[in-house]
């Protein structure tokens, strides 16, 4: 029956994380004790002073459709967050509301690209952004860079993987998944070379903006030249750990917004009703209601950075934001452990899954196949006894 679905569907990866964390559960499903480090997802519950706010909208009896690209006074408090956090004044009629920040990003594809034109992709990137490029009929375009560079492009590279094709520029600070930070200078760099094709747009995706461990964020949008040529894609799933609630939003010039809220409106309409009440509460209380859990993430970091490099071939950066490590473990490959093979890092992922029970996911997902990715949103007791067993087993 394959043979009715459209190209379309055939074409499309799936999820990588989303995959190794359904193998987990089915191996647990086999009494197997599974350690997973493959979703990233925050550990910690939702902040009671947020579902607090969730309760009194059921209540007030927010249960009809919602407007399609968000509530006016949500819309309000994000604009108000983007002046206060990001020194960016967006207006309301410049802010779209939608189903989580992926669902802003394959907006922003949906009505940004035509068929052919080019996406700029710094590898490592998250593992959405390439299908959704396609899904567009774009193409995506990676720019290798590696542990040496601590996962960062230069402008150098930039300027080099500038065709006349190219439409657009999709990167994360932090990154997802190397937890790269890009600093105020670096920006400028990259602006510095938009600044001479200005018919290039850029996606900045923030949705990991509070958990910097380098004590500033800096979004593009806010250097010279970059307002209007940027969209800022944001949500509350990361850093409010409200990942099952699904409220993203962009933040973007008003032609934009407008063409995102016409092709949401003909494919989810408006986000959920009670879950954009709670995030205005949210996004209106200080950030330091939050502030527990950065320092805990902060904390963990540096737990998992130090155990990781007591195993010999593992080849560490220090990633300031998100919870994230990306190891480079290329030296690994050709070498055979308990009798498995390793010629590369989907391979090395399955061995830890298999011998270790431990969850991670290849880096060949994100755009980079010598390393992989390991969540550290999992309990100090987790961490250790999960990288206690990779070092049993390598």
């Amino acid at each position: 029956m394959s043979n009715h679905l459209s190209e379309r569907i055939k074409a499309m990866s799936t999820s990588a994380t989303l995959a190794m964390a359904a193998k987990a559960r089915e191996l647990r499903g086999q009494g197997k004790d599974i350690i997973g480090l493959s979703l990233g997802e925050p550990d910690f519950n939702i902040p009671e002073f947020i579902k607090d706010a969730a309760k009194q909208a059921v209540d007030d009896n927010y249960s009809s459709y919602s407007p399609v690209d968000g509530y006016a006074d949500l819309k309000l408090a994000i604009s108000n967050k983007f002046k206060r956090d990001n020194n960016l004044d967006y207006g309301i009629n410049q802010i779209v509301v939608s189903t989580g920040a992926k669902q802003s990003l394959a907006n922003i594809a949906m009505i940004m690209l035509n068929k052919g034109d080019e996406v700029i992709l710094p590898a490592p990137y998250w593992v959405s952004y390439s299908d959704i490029v396609k899904l567009a009929e774009g193409v995506p375009v990676e720019v290798p860079t590696s542990i040496d560079t601590d996962f960062k492009m230069t402008p150098a590279q930039l300027e080099a993987a500038i065709t006349p094709n190219t439409k657009m520029l999709w990167y994360s600070s932090p990154c997802n998944p190397s937890g790269s930070v890009y600093s105020e200078e670096e920006l400028k760099g990259l602006a510095e070379v938009l600044k001479n094709h200005p018919g290039i747009f850029v996606v900045s995706d923030e949705i990991y903006e509070h958990i910097n461990f380098r004590g500033g964020h800096v979004s593009i949008a806010g250097i010279n030249g970059m307002y209007d040529r940027t969209i800022t894609v944001n949500g509350v799933s990361k850093a409010f750990a409200m990942t099952g609630w699904r409220i993203g939003y962009i933040g973007a010039p008003e032609w934009v917004a407008k063409a995102c809220t016409k092709f949401q409106g003909q494919n989810t309409s408006g986000a959920n009703a009670i879950a954009q009440r709670a995030t205005i509460t949210a996004l209106e209380a200080p950030v330091s209601k939050i502030q527990f859990m950065i320092d805990e993430f902060h904390k963990r970091r540096d737990l998992i950075l130090g155990l990781l490099r007591e195993i010999e071939g593992f080849n560490l950066n220090v990633p300031e934001g998100a919870f994230y490590v990306f190891p480079d473990i290329s030296s690994f490959f050709g070498k055979t452990l308990n009798g498995t093979v390793i010629d590369n890092a989907s391979d090395f992922a399955l061995y830890l899954l298999e011998n270790a029970n431990v969850a991670t996911v290849t880096g060949e997902a994100f755009g980079n196949p010598n390393c992989i990715r390991i969540s550290y949103a999992a309990s100090e007791e987790e961490l250790r006894k999960a990288v206690s067993r990779i070092k049993a087993v390598l």
